[in-house]
């Protein structure tokens, strides 16, 4: 949402495709600025399958060698969307087939799709550009890089113009295991925020009760037993503080029994999902922000998490750890506390660091804004996205992470 309202200021013509229907009930109130019209594949696939047919037929008999080779390519590749994902090779066809006619009847016509995450609505991308030799290209974020068979990434990247990632660590990866021959340019672009909406506040050095907040899926990766083993070992020395968890998921109630057991109830609050306005304002009232991700058993990791780069925006010190991109945001000793992930003892020391000298957090604080400024615009940012996608306009494929 952030680089496409940075986009439309910019005098982009976009139109954004969305795979599936979002079946989340929190909306975020920048939404209603978009100005692109938001068209949803799914929908069409929901069709009779009479008409379904006839778009076949009319793409089949528009440019029979394209759509026959676009065909053959996910029948002889059926495992090209065989790993992270909720679509087959042959459904991600289905769903190329119907954006092809959607772009055929765009006026103007667009000149490039690019698809948001690697899985799904990258495949569809590419079999898009097959089907109207459009240029492609896709943004890789985490799990929807980490978690898809390198040879089906392969496939992507070999059709594409560019990839753009957040984060150095996801570029390195793209080259440990996609080879060179298959590999366009890849460019790092970091997801930035708007620093208008994100500033800092006056804050009290001498609190008496230290507020703590953290943002997150309450999923595995993001770290949360860690960090409530790491909070029992603060509160166990006698300090003073608040915590509290913004952010909804399968953990929550494993997390909440969690916190019971440690004896946190009076310091450790799970607020639950929120809008993105009000999260600005809880940290508005926050000292500090904690967030420890970690990498799972199966590859799982964060990127660069766009809540970190959102608390430092408003001036706050972060505790975080080293797993995913976080160390390109954050620089141990200077803008924030950097630990190992998964040993919440080192987690809990850098917390009681941060609660114990304010100063210290001032002066973390001031750092972290000021990284903000110089690497995370979100208007920066995309400057540099838009001269990936000229010329223009661009179709942006948008999916689920």
């Amino acid at each position: 949402m952030n680089e496409v309202l940075a986009l439309e200021r910019r005098g982009l013509d976009i139109a954004i495709v969305s795979l599936v229907r979002s079946q989340e009930y929190l909306v975020q109130s920048q939404v209603s600025q978009v100005r692109a019209p938001v068209r949803y594949l799914a929908d069409d696939l929901a069709q009779p399958w009479v008409r379904r047919v006839r778009i076949h037929l009319a793409a089949c008999a528009g440019d029979p060698a394209r759509y026959l080779r676009a065909l053959l390519f996910c029948l002889s590749r059926p495992g090209l969307a065989a790993g992270y994902g909720e679509c087959s090779t042959l459904r991600c066809f289905a769903l190329a087939v119907m954006l092809a006619a959607r772009l055929g009847a765009m006026r103007p016509v667009p000149v490039r799709v690019h698809a948001h995450f690697a899985h799904d609505p990258a495949l569809v991308g590419l079999l898009v550009s097959k089907l109207t030799a459009l240029p492609f290209s896709f943004t890789a974020h985490a799990r929807d890089l980490v978690q898809i068979p390198p040879a089906s990434l392969a496939a992507r990247t070999a059709a594409a113009t560019t990839v753009v990632t957040c984060c150095q660590e996801n570029a390195d990866y793209l080259h440990d295991v996609v080879p060179e021959r298959r590999r366009p340019p890849v460019r790092v672009v970091h997801h930035g925020v708007d620093l208008d909406r994100f500033r800092p506040v006056p804050r009290d050095r001498d609190v008496a009760v230290p507020r703590l907040v953290s943002v997150g899926r309450l999923v595995e990766k993001k770290g949360y037993v860690d960090l409530l083993h790491a909070l029992a070992g603060v509160a166990a020395t006698g300090r003073s503080f608040r915590c509290d968890i913004y952010g909804d998921g399968p953990l929550w109630p494993d997390l909440r029994t969690l916190r019971d057991t440690l004896s946190l109830e009076d310091q450790v609050r799970f607020v639950g999902p929120r809008s993105n306005d009000r999260i600005r304002v809880a940290l508005d009232h926050a000292d500090a922000f904690v967030l420890t991700p970690l990498v799972t058993s199966d590859g799982d990791r964060d990127g660069i998490p766009n809540v970190l780069v959102e608390a430092m925006a408003c001036g706050l010190p972060v505790v975080t750890t080293s797993a995913g991109g976080t160390a390109e945001l954050v620089r141990h000793g200077q803008n924030g506390l950097i630990c190992p992930p998964g040993e919440p003892a080192a987690i809990a020391s850098a917390v009681c660091r941060l609660l114990d000298d304010g100063e210290l957090r001032a002066r973390f604080g001031c750092a972290a804004r000021a990284t903000a400024e110089d690497d995370y615009d979100v208007d920066a940012a995309a400057g540099r996205l838009e001269g990936l996608l000229l010329p223009r306009p661009a179709v942006v494929l948008e999916g689920h992470p």
